[in-house]
């Protein structure tokens, strides 16, 4: 099976090039997931990998296969974080400037982890489409090379050689789960296991706030696609590679969608269960097992975590959201005759039920309550959506008015 957009030699060229340069990053057996899902499930680290994701692949491939006349006025290139980082490492190992366009939105973390790699930063546009369109500006004033995050068959090689990896020690894997966003990722496994294992079944995940390749394949052409706010922002773009969409449209056997709460949820089962940290972009894969998204599936599964690049402002944001879609946070509000006393033998109430209160607020001076009452709000930590009900029942049934925020 060839592909004329990303010949499958250039895979194998890849992993010749990048074999001292880069981390063959692990596949881990979960033997949590694998019993909860019913099925063999490994993990694919590349939030393990050097710069913390699998763009330095790509980025260190498209550099390294130029020659050096090519690179003298430096590199170029727009990014929301992973791919800066990767063209940030790789021409500092080479000695040629950086500059990268990041969009004004872009975690600290990973704005700082670039100018930790010595590139020049540009934060500019509300998105990654925005910072994009600027540094191609830039790049043409300027001289510098672009390295484009996906779109290129020198990057999607570079990306392909995690296919390689996989089949190397598991070359009877049945699923790989891929997270998509430009495509170039996805291209370049896709080639790189097609080529040789045409059986196994190739599974995109988007977040459903960023779905442009779901509805380009739908409708059969490039469509641009309004974006809402994700947790996947390193997957999020308006509209992917014109390279990267007939690979896809080709060899990726479906693409399903992720909501927020379950990308959330995937981020905390793995930070718990398999004490992996990893980025809203890289839990893609797994919140669609968990979601239920991908349907009639068996045989050994690699989903594969894209990156581990994320702020610790958005971890405790992503915990707490986690928490929630599991059950296993819960806030109420509740008013309460303000007499001494009141508020003790709520709280032993809710000991009763085997709720641990984590925070509680009293306010006696809302517009909204009648005069002698005081409203109460309360986070507690519970054990599931059992739990939740039992609670919320046992309290109302005691003679308190409970109202569930979210």
């Amino acid at each position: 099976m060839t592909n004329t957009l990303l010949d499958y030699a250039l895979i194998h060229e890849a992993a010749y090039r990048l074999k001292k340069r880069i981390r063959q990053t692990e596949l881990i057996y979960s033997h949590h997931f694998s019993d909860r899902l019913g099925i063999p499930l490994w993990f694919k680290c590349e939030n393990l990998q050097r710069t913390g994701a699998f763009k330095i692949r790509g980025a260190m491939n498209f550099m390294t296969s130029l020659p050096k006349e090519a690179l003298k006025n430096g590199v170029i290139t727009a990014s929301a974080g992973n791919h800066a980082q990767g063209v940030a490492f790789s021409a500092d190992l080479l000695g040629v400037r950086a500059t990268v366009y990041m969009p004004e939105t872009t975690p600290p973390q990973k704005v700082f982890a670039t100018r930790d790699y010595g590139a020049d930063v540009v934060l500019c546009g509300r998105n990654f489409d925005e910072a994009y369109a600027a540094a191609v500006a830039a790049g043409k004033t300027s001289g510098a090379l672009f390295v484009h995050p996906f779109d290129d068959h020198l990057v999607m090689a570079g990306q392909g050689t995690i296919g390689l990896e996989i089949l190397a020690e598991m070359a009877d894997v049945a699923n790989i789960l891929v997270p998509i966003g430009g495509g170039g990722l996805i291209a370049g496994v896709a080639t790189a296991i097609k080529e040789t294992h045409p059986r196994v079944r190739i599974i995109g995940v988007e977040a459903k706030a960023a779905p442009a390749m779901h509805y380009s394949i739908l409708k059969g052409k490039i469509l641009e696609t309004p974006l809402s706010v994700t947790l996947a922002d390193g997957i999020a773009v308006k509209k992917v590679g014109a390279n990267t969409f007939p690979i896809v449209q080709s060899l990726v056997d479906e693409i399903v969608l992720v909501e927020e709460e379950e990308i959330a949820l995937a981020i905390v089962a793995l930070l718990e269960r398999t004490k992996l940290l990893v980025e809203g972009a890289g839990a893609v894969p797994l919140a669609a097992l968990l979601s239920g998204a991908v349907k009639n599936i068996s045989g050994k599964t690699v989903c594969l975590l894209s990156g581990g690049n994320i702020d610790v402002k958005t971890i405790s944001v992503v915990v707490e959201r986690g928490l929630v879609a599991a059950g296993r946070y819960l806030k109420l509000k509740i008013e309460l005759d303000d007499v001494p006393g009141a508020l003790a033998k709520l709280a032993a109430e809710i000991a009763k039920v085997r709720a641990n209160i984590s925070i509680i607020t009293h306010d006696r001076r809302s517009k909204s309550l009648p005069i002698g009452m005081t409203e109460v709000l309360i986070e507690l930590e519970t054990r599931g959506y059992e739990h939740i009900s039992e609670v919320v029942s046992y309290l109302e049934e005691t003679g308190y008015q409970v109202e569930t925020l979210r």
